[in-house]
Protein backbone atom coordinates (compact mmCIF):
# COMPACT_ATOMS: atom_id res chain seq x y z
CA UNK A 1 0.00 0.00 0.00
CA UNK A 2 1.36 3.16 -0.80
CA UNK A 3 1.77 5.86 1.93
CA UNK A 4 -0.14 9.44 1.20
CA UNK A 5 1.66 12.10 2.91
CA UNK A 6 -1.16 14.14 3.29
CA UNK A 7 -2.71 11.73 5.55
CA UNK A 8 0.09 13.01 7.98
CA UNK A 9 -0.27 16.58 7.43
CA UNK A 10 -4.07 16.43 7.95
CA UNK A 11 -3.29 14.50 11.73
CA UNK A 12 -0.62 17.08 12.27
CA UNK A 13 -3.41 20.21 11.70
CA UNK A 14 -5.88 18.50 14.03
CA UNK A 15 -2.95 17.62 16.43
CA UNK A 16 -2.18 21.25 16.15
CA UNK A 17 -5.29 22.88 16.58
CA UNK A 18 -6.42 20.67 19.34
CA UNK A 19 -3.35 22.01 20.80
CA UNK A 20 -3.84 25.66 20.35
CA UNK A 21 -7.53 25.35 22.07
CA UNK A 22 -6.51 23.53 24.50
CA UNK A 23 -3.74 25.91 25.30
CA UNK A 24 -5.82 28.88 25.08
CA UNK A 25 -7.17 27.67 28.57
CA UNK A 26 -4.12 29.10 30.07
CA UNK A 27 -4.68 32.50 28.72
CA UNK A 28 -6.95 35.47 30.42
CA UNK A 29 -10.13 35.93 28.86
CA UNK A 30 -12.83 38.24 29.95
CA UNK A 31 -14.99 38.37 32.74
CA UNK A 32 -17.99 38.35 30.17
CA UNK A 33 -16.65 35.41 28.51
CA UNK A 34 -16.34 32.93 31.78
CA UNK A 35 -20.05 31.81 31.35
CA UNK A 36 -19.02 30.30 27.65
CA UNK A 37 -15.22 29.38 28.33
CA UNK A 38 -15.89 26.35 25.70
CA UNK A 39 -17.32 29.29 23.45
CA UNK A 40 -14.09 31.60 24.08
CA UNK A 41 -11.52 29.25 23.23
CA UNK A 42 -13.41 27.83 20.25
CA UNK A 43 -13.70 31.09 18.41
CA UNK A 44 -10.36 32.12 18.94
CA UNK A 45 -8.71 28.61 17.83
CA UNK A 46 -11.22 29.36 14.44
CA UNK A 47 -9.40 32.68 14.20
CA UNK A 48 -6.58 31.15 14.16
CA UNK A 49 -7.25 28.98 10.95
CA UNK A 50 -8.60 31.32 9.30
CA UNK A 51 -6.43 34.04 9.54
CA UNK A 52 -3.51 30.90 8.27
CA UNK A 53 -5.50 29.90 5.34
CA UNK A 54 -7.28 32.64 4.58
CA UNK A 55 -3.40 34.16 3.83
CA UNK A 56 -1.96 31.13 2.29
CA UNK A 57 -4.83 30.78 -0.15
CA UNK A 58 -4.14 34.13 -1.62
CA UNK A 59 -0.30 33.70 -1.71
CA UNK A 60 -1.07 30.22 -3.45
CA UNK A 61 -2.75 32.39 -6.37
CA UNK A 62 -0.19 34.96 -6.46
CA UNK A 63 2.53 32.00 -6.76
CA UNK A 64 0.79 29.93 -9.11
CA UNK A 65 -1.39 32.33 -11.20
CA UNK A 66 -2.10 29.87 -13.34
CA UNK A 67 -4.53 27.73 -10.74
CA UNK A 68 -7.30 30.48 -11.70
CA UNK A 69 -7.23 29.62 -15.18
CA UNK A 70 -7.44 25.83 -14.22
CA UNK A 71 -9.24 25.06 -11.20
CA UNK A 72 -9.26 21.07 -11.88
CA UNK A 73 -5.75 20.10 -12.84
CA UNK A 74 -3.25 22.79 -11.92
CA UNK A 75 -1.86 23.31 -8.59
CA UNK A 76 1.04 23.24 -6.44
CA UNK A 77 2.59 21.38 -3.52
CA UNK A 78 1.74 24.18 -1.09
CA UNK A 79 -1.92 24.71 -2.13
CA UNK A 80 -2.56 20.66 -1.82
CA UNK A 81 -0.96 21.04 1.81
CA UNK A 82 -2.93 23.72 2.61
CA UNK A 83 -6.06 21.99 1.41
CA UNK A 84 -5.23 19.18 3.73
CA UNK A 85 -4.09 21.58 6.72
CA UNK A 86 -7.65 23.25 6.89
CA UNK A 87 -9.23 19.49 6.54
CA UNK A 88 -7.35 18.50 9.78
CA UNK A 89 -8.98 21.72 11.49
CA UNK A 90 -12.38 21.35 9.95
CA UNK A 91 -12.38 17.43 11.84
CA UNK A 92 -11.39 19.36 14.92
CA UNK A 93 -14.09 21.67 15.06
CA UNK A 94 -16.51 19.04 14.15
CA UNK A 95 -15.18 17.03 16.53
CA UNK A 96 -14.56 19.76 19.12
CA UNK A 97 -19.01 21.12 18.58
CA UNK A 98 -20.03 16.87 18.75
CA UNK A 99 -18.44 17.15 22.27
CA UNK A 100 -19.17 20.24 23.40
CA UNK A 101 -22.47 21.55 21.99
CA UNK A 102 -25.95 20.71 22.05
CA UNK A 103 -26.80 19.05 18.82
CA UNK A 104 -30.11 21.88 18.14
CA UNK A 105 -27.45 24.57 18.44
CA UNK A 106 -24.54 23.28 16.16
CA UNK A 107 -26.64 21.39 13.63
CA UNK A 108 -25.91 23.68 10.57
CA UNK A 109 -22.43 24.28 11.61
CA UNK A 110 -21.58 20.66 11.74
CA UNK A 111 -23.57 19.72 8.50
CA UNK A 112 -21.37 22.40 6.95
CA UNK A 113 -18.12 20.62 7.93
CA UNK A 114 -19.19 17.73 7.54
CA UNK A 115 -20.20 18.97 3.37
CA UNK A 116 -16.30 20.31 3.51
CA UNK A 117 -14.32 17.70 4.88
CA UNK A 118 -15.70 15.29 1.99
CA UNK A 119 -15.06 17.71 -0.69
CA UNK A 120 -11.60 18.63 0.46
CA UNK A 121 -11.31 14.90 1.03
CA UNK A 122 -11.84 13.90 -2.23
CA UNK A 123 -10.01 17.28 -3.57
CA UNK A 124 -6.85 15.56 -1.82
CA UNK A 125 -6.97 12.04 -2.29
CA UNK A 126 -7.25 12.53 -5.99
CA UNK A 127 -4.89 15.33 -6.06
CA UNK A 128 -7.50 17.63 -8.40
CA UNK A 129 -9.93 20.13 -8.14
CA UNK A 130 -7.17 21.53 -5.63
CA UNK A 131 -7.47 25.06 -7.10
CA UNK A 132 -11.45 24.77 -7.03
CA UNK A 133 -10.81 24.22 -3.18
CA UNK A 134 -8.73 26.75 -2.43
CA UNK A 135 -11.13 28.99 -3.73
CA UNK A 136 -13.43 28.34 -1.59
CA UNK A 137 -11.27 28.83 0.96
CA UNK A 138 -10.58 32.77 0.27
CA UNK A 139 -13.69 32.81 2.01
CA UNK A 140 -11.53 32.62 5.52
CA UNK A 141 -10.64 36.56 4.99
CA UNK A 142 -14.11 37.00 5.69
CA UNK A 143 -13.81 34.74 8.89
CA UNK A 144 -11.70 36.36 10.44
CA UNK A 145 -13.39 40.12 10.71
CA UNK A 146 -16.55 37.50 11.20
CA UNK A 147 -15.20 35.59 14.33
CA UNK A 148 -13.91 39.41 15.56
CA UNK A 149 -17.11 40.23 15.49
CA UNK A 150 -17.83 36.96 17.97
CA UNK A 151 -15.10 37.98 20.30
CA UNK A 152 -16.29 41.80 20.87
CA UNK A 153 -19.42 40.02 21.13
CA UNK A 154 -18.28 37.82 24.08
CA UNK A 155 -16.25 40.78 25.33
CA UNK A 156 -19.65 43.09 25.70
CA UNK A 157 -17.93 45.40 23.70
CA UNK A 158 -21.28 45.45 21.23
CA UNK A 159 -20.59 49.76 21.39
CA UNK A 160 -17.16 50.30 21.11
CA UNK A 161 -16.30 51.82 17.97
CA UNK A 162 -13.72 48.74 17.22
CA UNK A 163 -17.09 46.53 16.92
CA UNK A 164 -18.94 49.18 15.01
CA UNK A 165 -15.40 49.15 12.13
CA UNK A 166 -15.02 45.62 12.25
CA UNK A 167 -18.74 45.41 11.50
CA UNK A 168 -17.86 47.48 8.14
CA UNK A 169 -15.51 45.59 7.51
CA UNK A 170 -16.89 42.40 7.57
CA UNK A 171 -20.05 43.58 5.47
CA UNK A 172 -17.56 44.98 3.27
CA UNK A 173 -15.39 41.26 2.61
CA UNK A 174 -18.85 39.30 3.26
CA UNK A 175 -19.67 40.75 -0.06
CA UNK A 176 -15.91 40.29 -1.71
CA UNK A 177 -14.48 37.24 -0.61
CA UNK A 178 -18.11 35.15 0.43
CA UNK A 179 -20.50 35.99 -1.91
CA UNK A 180 -18.70 37.07 -4.82
CA UNK A 181 -16.43 33.95 -4.34
CA UNK A 182 -19.34 31.24 -4.06
CA UNK A 183 -21.07 33.08 -7.46
CA UNK A 184 -17.40 32.38 -9.50
CA UNK A 185 -17.03 29.01 -8.03
CA UNK A 186 -20.97 28.58 -9.13
CA UNK A 187 -20.37 29.56 -12.35
CA UNK A 188 -17.32 28.05 -13.15
CA UNK A 189 -18.97 24.44 -12.03
CA UNK A 190 -21.56 25.77 -15.24
CA UNK A 191 -19.41 26.38 -17.52
CA UNK A 192 -16.90 23.73 -17.07
CA UNK A 193 -19.75 21.36 -17.02
CA UNK A 194 -18.71 19.11 -19.88
CA UNK A 195 -15.12 18.32 -18.18
CA UNK A 196 -16.35 17.22 -14.54
CA UNK A 197 -17.45 13.75 -13.88
CA UNK A 198 -21.58 13.11 -13.00
CA UNK A 199 -20.63 12.55 -9.44
CA UNK A 200 -18.05 15.55 -9.07
CA UNK A 201 -20.63 17.79 -10.85
CA UNK A 202 -23.63 16.75 -8.34
CA UNK A 203 -21.61 17.14 -5.29
CA UNK A 204 -20.08 20.18 -6.47
CA UNK A 205 -23.65 21.80 -7.41
CA UNK A 206 -25.03 20.65 -4.23
CA UNK A 207 -22.26 22.05 -2.00
CA UNK A 208 -22.39 25.35 -3.39
CA UNK A 209 -26.15 25.58 -3.14
CA UNK A 210 -25.72 24.89 0.71
CA UNK A 211 -23.45 27.12 0.95
CA UNK A 212 -25.17 29.72 -0.98
CA UNK A 213 -27.98 29.35 1.37
CA UNK A 214 -26.22 29.19 4.36
CA UNK A 215 -24.23 32.24 3.64
CA UNK A 216 -27.46 34.78 2.38
CA UNK A 217 -29.21 34.00 6.00
CA UNK A 218 -26.41 34.66 7.73
CA UNK A 219 -25.68 37.54 5.61
CA UNK A 220 -29.28 38.97 6.69
CA UNK A 221 -29.00 38.09 10.23
CA UNK A 222 -25.87 40.21 10.33
CA UNK A 223 -27.07 43.15 8.49
CA UNK A 224 -30.20 43.22 10.55
CA UNK A 225 -28.32 42.61 13.96
CA UNK A 226 -25.34 45.49 13.31
CA UNK A 227 -26.60 47.98 11.29
CA UNK A 228 -30.63 47.58 10.77
CA UNK A 229 -31.37 46.90 14.24
CA UNK A 230 -28.59 49.12 15.64
CA UNK A 231 -30.09 52.35 13.34
CA UNK A 232 -33.86 51.85 15.11
CA UNK A 233 -32.39 51.35 18.61
CA UNK A 234 -30.38 55.14 17.72
CA UNK A 235 -33.49 56.68 16.54
CA UNK A 236 -35.45 55.57 19.70
CA UNK A 237 -32.70 56.93 21.78
CA UNK A 238 -33.08 60.39 20.24
CA UNK A 239 -36.85 60.71 20.17
CA UNK A 240 -36.68 59.70 24.13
Amino acid sequence: MEWNPEVLIVGLSFGSFKLINQGLKYLPAPESALRNTWKWRNIWTSMVHSVVTGIWAVLCFYLQPRMAEDLIGTHSPSSHRLVSVSIGYFIHDFTDMLWNQKLQHSWELLFHHAVVITCFGISVSLCSYVGFAVVALLVEINSIFLHLRQIFLMANMRKDTCFRINSIINLGTYIIFRISTLAWMTRWLVLNRDNIPLITYSIGSVGMAIMTLMNTVLFYRLLRSDFLQSSREGKKEKEK
